[in-house]
């Protein structure tokens, strides 16, 4: 068995102990390229490593000299500090070979005990070279079946050669023929319970399809959505946010006790999947639509679908949107207006409402006498005649990840 090393073994180190710090702390970890961001977890780090000198036979970790320099210096001038930066780089993925003290002291934060002995009683699978430990443990029973049907097989052979002198050629090639259908069927079959035991184990780790949703409950969910979000009076580098608002469209479709989410917004479209945790109550989980695979501004809501009310609404962790490092993480409430079911949805481009109106133009064809368009865009919520709808997207449906003067705007008096 062995463990990790290089980038993949510090990446997964370093996104644990952020981890770790957050749920004990409470304190979130923006995790972006500025060092500053990462001296909270560097200073705890470096409390470990300032020990390392003397721990060695405790802790089970390869020896370190004790730092010569006799002056008192303080962090971050020790020789066994880590600094912001060098937890950064090592984070995303820029240092092929970590220092050993970082390694070390990474250990001993999540499991108590050095490197060295992790490695003799590894406590964490995802630290492990290859395959998952429970499927490992799984393909060591499968490969001690192979070996006692091989043994067999062996036998069976000696068998067949007695055979064969007795004359008794057909038993032998029934037997032959018996055996190779129970080495296939016992193959086959260890093979099928490995592959659903690990399904049910990520299944059961990720929460995934808690709960089958009725065909009402689909019927319900699934269809043309109309969405409007107040996002935009979030974002700083616009002056003119005050009482900014979106409408979007949504389509979604049931998928095999899951459903698609597809959303088109004026300027950026988001993909994702939408699940129901129990009666009524659905989680949308969405990113940005890109050709790169790579997840950009992941978003996290909650929608409940209660009867008979024509606005729904969801709570979400999404972003500003903003430009560089000003695209903030925000928590909002975001309203969902049915349309119907059905037919398909495409964009309209390269017509004169285009350039008239400049949005995004959606054509929904729910019948082929039935059409109707949308225009996507940011207006101002004091332009739409829905009073309701008003009070549930305004700047007091927005929550900044840190409490700041000035970003919502407000009318002045």
């Amino acid at each position: 068995m062995k463990i990790k090393t290089g980038k993949e073994e510090i990446i997964y180190l370093l996104g644990k102990v952020i981890d770790t710090y957050q749920l004990a702390t409470g304190q979130q970890i923006v995790r972006n390229t500025s060092p500053k961001n990462y001296e909270d977890i560097a200073k705890l780090l470096s409390s470990i490593s300032y020990e390392l000198p003397n721990t060695a036979h405790q802790l089970r970790h390869a020896p370190y000299l004790p730092d010569p320099n006799p002056r008192q210096v303080d962090y971050p001038h020790r020789k066994y500090d880590i600094t912001g930066v060098q937890v950064k780089d090592a984070y995303n993925g820029l240092v092929a070979n970590p220092r050993p003290f970082l390694l070390d002291a990474c250990y001993i934060y999540l499991y108590g005990v050095g490197r060295q002995g992790f490695e003799q009683n590894p406590l964490d699978d995802n630290l492990i070279e290859g395959v998952d430990a429970s499927v490992r443990v799984r393909l060591d029973e499968q490969k001690a079946l192979q070996q006692q049907l091989a043994d067999s097989q062996q036998q069976n052979e000696a068998l067949t050669r007695r055979l064969k002198d007795s004359g008794r050629k057909k038993t032998v090639v029934w037997l032959g023929s018996l055996l190779f259908l129970v080495v296939l069927l016992v193959f086959v079959s260890a093979r099928w319970i490995a592959e659903r035991n690990e399904w049910a184990t990520i299944r059961r780790d990720l929460n995934i399809l808690p709960y089958q949703p009725t065909q009402a409950e689909i019927d319900s969910l699934s269809g043309i959505w109309l969405y409007y979000t107040g996002a935009p009076q979030a974002r700083v580098n616009d002056p003119n946010r005050y009482h900014q608002v979106a409408n979007n469209l949504v389509e979604i479709t049931y998928k095999d006790g899951y459903f698609l989410y597809y959303r088109h917004g004026a300027n950026i479209d988001h993909v994702g999947y939408m699940q129901f945790e129990s009666p009524g109550l659905v989680s949308i989980y969405s990113r940005i639509k890109n050709t790169t695979g790579k997840v950009e501004s992941p978003i996290h809501a909650l929608l409940r679908l209660d009867k008979g009310r024509k606005y729904l609404t969801s709570i979400a962790t999404t972003w500003s949107f903003d430009t560089g490092d000003a695209n903030e993480m925000i928590g909002i409430r975001n309203v969902f207006i049915k349309q119907g079911k059905g037919g398909s949805l495409e964009e309209v481009t390269n017509t004169p409402e285009n350039a008239n109106c400049h949005c995004k133009i959606m054509k929904w064809t729910q019948t082929a006498n039935r059409v109707k368009t949308y225009q996507l865009r940011y207006r101002l919520l004091d332009t739409l005649t829905n009073e309701p709808l008003k009070t549930l997207i305004n700047e007091k449906s927005i929550l900044l990840q840190e409490p700041r003067e000035g970003v919502l705007l407000m009318r002045h008096r």
